[in-house]
């Protein structure tokens, strides 16, 4: 290995052990951390098939403890091209049709890239364990194109749609060191609380004409 996977083979047993020494759960890495400002490296056997399950277990349950639905590799403090996600979806019935937020069963990839798979941008809040406490309106495209490999080193090509999009298309930014933050209206950037108490709305529209902010033409009634 040259010296830039023996380094991602080190981070990747550095935060291994931290997290077998706290519940399976590591640390996250906050912004300003150079390492979610730097590119990733593609997975190219750096450590053993049993190494990344166990990374991949880890991320999972360090994602589920935060809690989120995303984790990308940078978080961790990892510069490997590889998230994981998953979204139990929306409870309520209004806010699943208008985000399109459903079910999305755990995703592990590795190499990941995506294209927009349509002309049409949709803008919701979105936050990120890396910078907590905040939110802001990002607009992202409806439908996605997402390539990548399995855990098993499958390949993966797939539509994703609605709210799966933006958490796809969110976790695979973290790999090229882009924080959603980059492309966030920053007149809408929140605090949780703030986006609880005032901007709980299925949609942005309201937040988006007392704030005074923009939405993609798609999204104004």
């Amino acid at each position: 290995m040259n010296d830039a996977d023996t380094r991602i083979a080190a981070q990747i047993r550095s935060v291994l052990t931290a997290a077998a020494d706290n519940g399976g759960v590591a640390p996250i890495v906050e912004a300003g951390d150079p390492i979610l400002r730097s590119p990733t490296r593609p997975f190219d056997g750096q450590v053993d098939d049993g190494e990344l399950a166990t990374l991949a277990e880890v991320m999972r349950a360090t994602m589920l403890a935060a809690p989120g639905v995303g984790l990308a590799g940078p978080q961790l403090g990892i510069g490997l091209s590889m998230f994981v996600a998953e979204d139990p979806g929306s409870l309520d019935p209004e806010v699943a049709k208008v985000r399109q937020r459903h079910p999305m069963p755990l995703r592990v990839v590795l190499n990941a890239e995506y294209e927009r798979a349509g002309s049409e941008d949709v803008a919701f809040f979105e936050g990120c364990l890396s910078i907590p406490g905040y939110q802001a309106v990002v607009a992202r495209p409806r439908e996605i194109d997402l390539r990548g490999l399995d855990l098993d080193g499958n390949p993966l090509a797939e539509l994703v749609t609605g709210w799966s999009a933006r958490i796809v298309a969110h976790e695979t930014d973290h790999l090229s060191g882009i924080l959603f933050l980059d492309k966030a209206e920053m007149r809408s950037l929140a605090t949780n609380t703030s986006v609880a108490r005032f901007w709980n709305q299925p949609s942005t529209q309201q937040a988006a004409a007392e704030l005074g902010f923009s939405l993609p033409s798609a999204m104004v009634m």
